[in-house]
């Protein structure tokens, strides 16, 4: 299980329901992530953890910042970094987004259709854009294959549209999908990569980037039939040194990369303190009997992605003893705020009451990001956070603003 020495004294400690983030957790995670991809430019993807001791924590340590919104370049901005370490990296943007971020700043911008290109050349003159090719999403936890993207054919023309409008085409981008557990993923879009470099440069288009986006996994994680996830990182960062290899060899001129991860730095290095509403049993027919382990949080505040996943449990009032096969549930009512009913069971303590804490393991993506602001009542986690070394202090901070 994925918890550090800092993080399981923070959440002995908590006697409320909370999330903990491991600041010094995470910088290990950041200096990792740059030992492996020497001179690659990290830009912290903020939809992943948009909590400011988080995001200051990462800018001090080197990071940029990958935005997809003029609030999310305000608030890196408030970080310290200059706009130059900053992009806007949503391919959708509306007329008044791209005036506001070219307000702020930024000058860099990533796009996929030469609409975009056409509204970034009369409200952002002289920005910098970079085309995000179309991946087809195969062997990640979400694809990101439809929305976003587009073909090496279109991204000819995007650039070159750019060029012609007076924008600079700087670069292309691909995504291979959130939580990518093929290193063959980073290969095939790294090879379509390299394609698109070779055929920019014989249009006369010479980029100055690749930007390798996100889909680092975490580790803590399991799948939605409780198995462990164990994605080959080792294997993952060679092909992708051996990518940016290719990628410089088909590019008549240097090239510089930059990367986006955003739970690979985040999730295994947050935990949520929560606790058992109730655990029950009912029937379903036939003599049939489920148990049913009701969470003070689930999908709704703090826990969305428990319908792809499923996040490790600790019970630390009840290491040992007999446990039974149980449906974890938020305390909603919603039907969807629940771990997939019909795939595998979760193993719990028979003797959990309502009040015993519990831990939610490697959930420090997204638990800020995508909570409600209190659907059914239920409040977002208030925020903590571990500084310093093994047996540093806790800081604790206000409930998220807004929907964080």
């Amino acid at each position: 299980m994925y918890v550090s020495t800092r993080l399981r004294a923070a959440l002995e400690a908590a006697t409320e329901d909370r999330i903990v983030y491991d600041l010094p957790g995470i910088e290990e995670q950041y200096d990792t992530l740059r030992r492996e991809l020497p001179g690659v430019d990290v830009r912290f993807a903020m939809k992943a953890c948009p909590l400011d001791e988080v995001l200051t924590t990462l800018a001090r340590r080197g990071a940029g910042f990958d935005a997809a919104s003029p609030h999310e370049i305000t608030q890196a901005l408030a970080t310290g970094v200059p706009p130059g370490r900053i992009h806007y990296g949503n391919t959708i943007k509306s007329d008044r987004n791209i005036a506001e971020a070219h307000r702020l700043g930024v000058r860099d911008y990533a796009t996929d259709s030469v609409e975009d290109v056409l509204a970034l050349a009369a409200l952002a003159p002289g920005a910098r854009v970079f085309c995000r090719l179309a991946t087809d999403g195969e062997g990640a936890l979400w694809g990101l294959s439809h929305k976003f993207g587009c073909s090496p054919g279109d991204a000819l023309r995007v650039l070159e549209t750019a060029r012609d409008t007076g924008l600079t085409p700087a670069g292309l981008s691909v995504h291979v999908g959130s939580q990518q557990m093929t290193a063959e993923a980073w290969r095939a879009a790294l090879e379509r990569m390299a394609d698109v470099v070779a055929a920019l440069a014989r249009r006369g288009i010479h980029l100055d980037h690749v930007n390798l986006g996100g889909g680092l996994p975490a580790l803590g994680y399991r799948d939605r039939y409780g198995r462990p996830l164990e994605p080959p990182l080792d294997k993952i960062f060679a092909v992708i040194r051996e990518g940016m290899r290719r990628l410089r060899s088909a590019s008549p001129t240097p090239l510089d990369f930059v990367i986006e991860p955003g739970r690979y730095l985040v999730a295994d290095h947050g935990a949520v303190r929560a606790h058992v509403s109730r655990l029950s049993a009912r029937g379903r027919g036939a003599g049939e009997r489920r148990h049913w382990l009701y969470l003070s949080c689930g999908k709704f505040n703090g826990l969305y992605e428990m319908d792809a996943l499923q996040y490790a449990l600790v019970f630390p009032t009840h290491p040992d003893g007999d446990r039974v096969p149980a449906v974890v549930a938020g305390p909603t009512c919603d039907s969807d705020d629940a771990y997939s009913h019909e795939l595998s069971p979760v193993r719990v303590p028979r003797a959990a009451a309502s009040g015993d804490p519990v831990w939610v393991l490697s959930s420090g993506a997204y638990a800020t990001s995508y909570t409600t602001q209190g659907f059914n009542g239920f409040s977002p986690l208030p925020c903590t956070w571990v500084r310093g070394g093994p047996d540093g202090p806790t800081g604790s901070g206000p409930e998220p603003e807004g929907v964080r």
